[in-house]
């Protein structure tokens, strides 16, 4: 008889390390890019305008399909969802690797964003339903918790080491043994279990919404080069505003199983932690874009030193999230959420200051300190509040919209101050010798730096003035959730079969 293999049984020490993979894998290339940008421009003749979308990409293709990809994992089964989804990333990796063309290149960025899409959910689903909840979980979260806070710090600084001693392309071609590992992984820990089917994915209603987000991005960069009141743009942004619409009528109407239950967002907490979340992605994708190409292009740094540099912000970061719970649970929502974003917007008015001759230690690190400690704190507290005041069985789909937003906020807000900066330097730039142009790069930068602080300081005033005065509901909600508010925050989590 010819053998039959032998199926596949959970194994919680197995089942970890999967998912381990596959979050560093989507962390790492979240932050992997920035130091290879200016190499990448360079390489394949990228406009100034049109360097951001190989960032915009990848956030909007993850953000946008995050719902739908965690009611994919659902409805396809999680050992089918990690198998795609690990797939598509080699894929789209290899492809991004031996692009010849900017038009090349982002399509390989969004392929890398739809698999993230599919991944980041999939990771903490298998996590709830493979460890029992009490001591086994909190360790397993726990794990998985370091390694998205590692992955966002070792892209930085892999992405410098690859492109200064390799080339840029490695940065994509790293990817695939990930990839190799994780579907190794994947095939000896997964079941192949298959839920039972509910429903349908509301296919019409990510494009919908994917759709607008993309359009409205598009708009927002084209205005470098048409006026704000140019039949194009305003043509452009209406059509944004028509496909928004379109999504909410969709999903509030008409999907039989809307990925956006928009009900959710009645709860105070719920929709005042979005926005903030929205604005605060808007600020930080964007800080870290400027600072990677000012180190770069202003400064001299190489690709290792650059990102070297990086390694103070992605500390802050790290021990801000720590501090959070314990600052919630003393001084309460408001208090602590109004003061991580008052730290965040002053260091990165500091980052405004920048010139030409800065050094090191007083220019770059000192506010790269102050912001990020600001950022960590906040990002815990915020979705801490934004779980908070809703119903705990539809906590996983505010998670997810609080990633979703932190995603597309990034998107708009890149594709905003990326013009700002392109004006201010075309402003300030003169006919002179390098000096002259790394001047101009630097005006330009710094405009986007203040801009960027702007946007930090309008959250600063609505979280003062709208967040509730209540304290956390509780040191172990605060903690569960820093552990699960990173990119791979769960929109809905499925029941074991």
């Amino acid at each position: 008889m010819p053998r039959t293999s032998r199926p596949v049984t959970a194994r919680p020490g197995l089942v970890l390390a999967t998912v381990s993979v596959c979050q560093l894998m989507v962390t790492l290339d979240a932050s992997i890019v920035n130091i290879a940008l200016p190499a990448m421009g360079h390489a394949l003749g990228f406009a100034d305008s049109a360097l951001p979308w190989v960032v915009n990409a990848y956030a909007l293709a993850f953000g946008g399909l995050l719902l739908l990809g965690g009611r994919i994992a659902d409805l396809a089964g999680h050992r089918r969802a990690v198998l795609w989804g690990l797939v598509l990333f080699g894929l789209a990796s290899v492809l991004g690797g031996f692009a010849r063309t900017p038009a090349e290149l982002i399509a390989a960025r969004a392929g890398q964003g739809v698999a993230a899409a599919v991944l980041a959910p999939i990771g903490l689903t298998l996590i709830m339903v493979t460890f029992a909840d009490g001591a086994a979980r909190a360790r397993a979260l726990g794990i998985w918790s370091m390694v998205t806070a590692g992955g966002s710090a070792l892209g930085v600084l892999l992405g410098g080491v690859l492109t200064d001693l390799l080339d840029w392309r490695w940065v994509f071609f790293v990817n695939a043994p990930i990839v190799l590992v994780g579907l190794a992984l994947a095939l000896r820990s997964v079941p192949a279990v298959r839920p039972p089917l509910t429903g349908r994915p509301d296919v019409l209603g990510a494009v919908l919404g994917t759709g607008a987000m993309t359009v409205l991005v598009y708009g927002l960069m084209a205005t470098d080069r048409h006026p704000w009141g140019s039949a194009r743009t305003l043509a452009t942004l209406g059509a944004a505003v028509l496909l928004g619409l379109a999504f909410l009528l969709w999903e509030a109407r008409f999907a039989r199983a809307p990925i956006v239950r928009l009900g959710v967002l009645r709860a105070r907490t719920a929709w005042m932690s979005s926005l903030l979340v929205t604005l605060l992605g808007a600020a930080m994708l964007a800080g870290f874009y400027f600072c990677s190409l000012f180190l770069q292009n202003v400064l001299d740094y190489g690709p290792l030193a650059a990102g070297a540099a990086f390694l103070p912000f992605c500390a802050g970061t790290a021990a801000g999230s720590m501090v959070a719970g314990r600052l919630t649970a003393r001084f309460g929502g408001r208090a602590t959420l109004t003061g991580a974003l008052l730290l965040a917007a002053l260091g990165m008015l500091w980052f405004g200051g920048l010139g030409p001759h800065s050094g090191y230690l007083t220019g770059f690190a000192g506010p790269s300190i102050v912001t990020s400690v600001g950022v960590g704190v906040c990002m815990v507290a915020n979705t801490a509040m934004g779980t908070s005041g809703v119903d705990p069985r539809e906590a996983g789909l505010v998670s997810g919209l609080l990633n979703a937003g932190r995603q597309c906020g990034g998107s708009i807000g890149l594709a905003v101050l990326s013009t700002v900066a392109v004006a201010a330097t075309r402003r300030s730039a003169t006919e002179g010798n390098a000096d002259a142009a790394r001047a101009a790069l630097a005006a330009g930068y710094d405009r986007a730096f203040v801009a960027t602080a702007a946007v930090l300081g309008v959250a600063t005033l609505l979280a003062l003035l709208l967040v509730p005065r209540r304290r956390s509901t509780g040191r172990a909600a605060t903690a569960s959730l820093a552990d699960g508010d990173r990119d791979g925050a769960v929109p809905k989590v499925a029941s074991p079969q």
